[in-house]
């Protein structure tokens, strides 16, 4: 039986390394980049990932390798299930995490899709796999179940992104670069004189490289969001704000506020489209409820779990229970208070190295 992979390639270093390792464990391998925007239409550089550049610098690597390249317009899909649902969860007060969409709807679902059916067709006597350049590990526990957990590099682990993999689709992935080091990846690709070997990696989000996120979607949709009322908690009016779209929890800088003393983002409240601030203290909470909850490592449970839960990719891991509340929500508790726990952002939850699932703060 042959064994096909596909290789996401975004134009990077990493998903170069990746594809040359598939290729070395015995792999048929196709190289494959999503298009997921044209640069002019959302008014960007083209210096980001899976953009026209970087298409060819994929391309270029795929040569060197010797493996099938193709790209997929990927447009529509992502502008419906990322750059629509990052707009959205804005314009209602919630900071969402693009990079977990892109990986749930499109990376691990649409692509394998239209890989299955261009490389599998009429094709019984193969497999296909999806391979990419993410810095985390897929395990199979003696029970069967799939688990996954955290990449050897602590400085590049992306197992944060990855909760909402399903166990079919982490049965049918994956991850070359889990067990290495960023050096080690740059030091292959540099041996095999790759076009990638010292690029740059990007930390901004794909669409929005210049970090701007309110000019991105001022542009994107052509809306403009009204200005309206910093208050503070006690209701006291204490400004104007420029539009909610402009603010995050947590946010201090930026205000455009002339104060006594610092003054913090505590919430934003669309309904009346005002943004209520306060002090540092008032950011600090032990609880939060989160929805569409995917249980990775484990089953879900019949009772409380404890664990470690982070709220952001930076963010330190703090312990805490976790308590089911349905099918695909749960309450977190932590031990002690988290500062600036944010609505749209994820929280994932850990048993040491293993990712036992993940959700929407709601």
């Amino acid at each position: 039986m042959t064994k096909q992979a596909l290789v996401g390639m975004s134009g990077g270093v990493d998903s170069s390394v990746a594809a040359y390792l598939v290729r070395e464990a015995g792999y048929e391998v196709t190289g494959a980049t999503m298009r997921l925007f044209d640069n002019e239409t959302i008014g960007i550089t083209d210096k980001t990932c899976c953009s026209l550049s970087s298409i060819e610098d994929a391309c270029a690597v795929a040569n060197k390798l010797g493996i099938s390249y193709v790209v997929y317009d990927m447009r529509p899909d992502f502008r419906r299930e990322v750059i629509d649902r990052f707009v959205s969860a804005y314009e209602h007060g919630a900071t969402p995490n693009p990079c977990v969409a892109c990986n749930k709807y499109l990376k691990f679902d649409r692509l394998y899709e239209l890989s299955a059916s261009d490389l599998l067709e009429g094709n019984e006597e193969s497999t296909l796999s999806i391979a990419t350049g993410h810095y985390a590990v897929i395990e199979k526990s003696p029970s069967g179940r799939f688990m996954l957990r955290k990449g050897a590099d602590p400085g590049k682990d992306q197992s944060y992104f990855l909760y909402d993999l399903t166990q079919e689709q982490l049965s049918r992935t994956l991850f070359p670069l889990g067990n290495m080091t960023k050096q080690e990846v740059r030091e292959i690709a540099g041996s095999l004189d790759l076009v990638t070997a010292k690029k740059r990696e990007s930390q901004d989000i794909c669409f929005v490289p210049g970090g701007d996120y309110a000019a991105f979607i001022c542009g994107y949709t052509g809306h403009d969001y009204p200005p309206g009322d910093f208050v503070s908690t006690d209701g006291t009016v204490m400004g104007r704000h420029k539009g909610i779209i402009n603010y995050t929890i947590g946010q201090r800088k930026g205000l455009g506020l002339a104060l006594k003393k610092p003054a913090y983002v505590l919430e934003l409240d669309t309904d009346r489209n005002r943004v209520i601030l306060g002090d540092n203290e008032e950011l600090f909470t032990r609880e939060l409820t989160a929805e569409s909850f995917n249980w990775v490592s484990m089953a879900a449970p019949s009772g409380d779990v404890r664990a470690s839960a982070r709220i952001r990719y930076r963010h330190h891991e703090a312990p805490a229970t976790v308590i089911p509340i349905s099918e695909d929500s749960v309450r977190i508790i932590f031990d002690e208070p988290q500062r600036a726990i944010t609505r749209g952002q994820s929280v994932v939850v850990y048993d040491g190295e293993y990712v036992l699932g993940g959700g929407i703060i709601r």
